[in-house]
C-alpha cells in the first residue's frame, strides 16, 4: 500500500507561482513511478508530470513543459510540482498519483496509477 497527500494549492495571480508537495508513505513506495495530474469538472485527468525514483528522469505534459518541473526527495518522501509562470487555464484540482512501472518509459496515463491522493485546489486568477 502507498500513501498520498497533497499540499501546496492555493489562489495565485497570473504569471505567479506555486509548489505542490506530495508527502509519500509506504513499505515500498520507492519502487513507484510519481506522477501529477490535473482535472476540471466534466473533464478527463490531464497528464502534467511524472518521475522516477531510482533514475530521476521525468516526462511532462505538453501543456506545461517548460513551466513546470516534477522533483523527488528521497530524505523526505515527498515529491514537488514547482509550477511556474501559471495561467488561467491551469486552474484544476491537481493529484498525485503512484504507479508500478511496467516498462522503461513513464506512464502519462492514469489509467496505469495504482494510487492516487485527495487533491489540491490550484486556482489562477487573470
Amino acid at each position: 500500500q502507498v500513501q498520498l497527500v497533497e499540499s501546496g494549492g492555493g489562489l495565485v495571480q497570473a504569471g505567479g507561482s506555486l509548489r505542490l508537495s506530495c508527502a509519500v508513505s509506504g513499505r515500498t513506495f520507492s519502487r513507484y513511478d510519481m506522477g501529477w495530474f490535473r482535472q476540471i469538472p466534466g473533464k478527463e485527468r490531464e497528464f502534467v508530470a511524472a518521475i522516477r525514483w531510482t533514475t530521476s528522469s521525468t516526462s511532462y505534459g505538453n501543456s506545461v513543459k517548460g513551466r513546470f518541473t516534477i522533483s523527488g526527495d528521497n530524505a523526505k518522501n515527498t515529491v514537488y510540482l514547482q509550477m511556474n509562470s501559471l495561467k488561467p487555464e491551469d486552474t484544476a484540482v491537481y493529484y498525485c498519483a503512484a504507479d508500478l512501472p511496467s516498462s522503461l518509459f513513464l506512464s502519462g496515463s492514469a489509467n496505469d496509477y495504482d494510487y492516487w491522493g485527495q487533491g489540491t485546489q490550484v486556482t489562477v486568477s487573470s
